[in-house]
């Protein structure tokens, strides 16, 4: 039986109550933590920075899985290994060396992702994929929470899928924006190993039953 990992977006969180919400996930059927790191210059949106991640990292019972969407992220490995990051994404596209970049983020002890946008053909990561723990396809357009999910992205997992079963590669694929009780269980049988769901979880009327019915769905 598939067990897919269900990762709460924090950026789509009740940042009034925050630990509140913290507590929320701590307590779900949720696996990991999801945080968005936005620069307002890679992406047309500025989200919340290290204060806000050391603030999460105090009160979080479950791994951070955290997301950078900025430009020139080499300059921050060592600052989210400090703040107690356990995966770090980094887009491809923001990458002149990805592999570099892979690298540095291993070496200060972290997981390491690679994130790309819906127009970047999986093709990309032939070279690196053994090198990946975890690819983020982004379903939606990086820079704003609730957006309508790209249907491109089935066939995009499963040629992923495909690449690392070819490599032999330990990467994990994750699914991130739109994932909703609609697409979730394909995405899974495609291929999917972890979902990302913000909104669709937070802006429920019962968060932690969004979360078990997602968990459900998908085993």
């Amino acid at each position: 039986m598939k067990d897919v990992r269900i990762a709460p977006s924090i950026l789509a969180a009740d940042f009034a109550n925050l630990q509140q919400d913290i507590d929320l996930v701590n307590q779900s059927q949720a696996d990991w933590f999801h945080l968005d790191i936005m620069d307002g210059v890679f992406v047309p949106n500025i989200s919340f920075g290290m204060p806000v991640i050391k603030a999460i990292s105090k009160h979080a019972t479950k791994p951070l899985d955290t997301h950078l969407m900025i430009v020139d992220p080499d300059r921050y490995i060592k600052t989210f290994a400090g703040l107690g990051v356990n995966y770090l994404t980094v887009h491809y596209e923001a990458c002149t060396h990805l592999h570099r970049t892979l690298q540095a983020i291993k070496a200060e002890g972290m997981k390491a992702g690679v994130a790309l946008n819906p127009h970047t053909n999986i093709a990309l990561l032939e070279d690196t994929i053994q090198d990946i723990d975890l690819v983020c396809v982004m379903s939606v357009n990086p820079g704003f929470g609730g957006q309508k999910f790209i249907e491109n992205t089935y066939s995009k997992v499963v040629n992923l899928k495909n690449l690392i079963l070819q490599k032999n590669a330990p990467t994990l694929i994750e699914i991130d924006g739109g994932v909703t009780d609609q697409n979730a269980k394909k995405l899974a049988d495609c291929g999917a190993d972890v979902l990302v769901a913000g909104s669709f979880v937070f802006g429920s009327k019962n968060p932690a039953e969004t979360i078990k019915n997602l968990k459900e769905l998908t085993h």
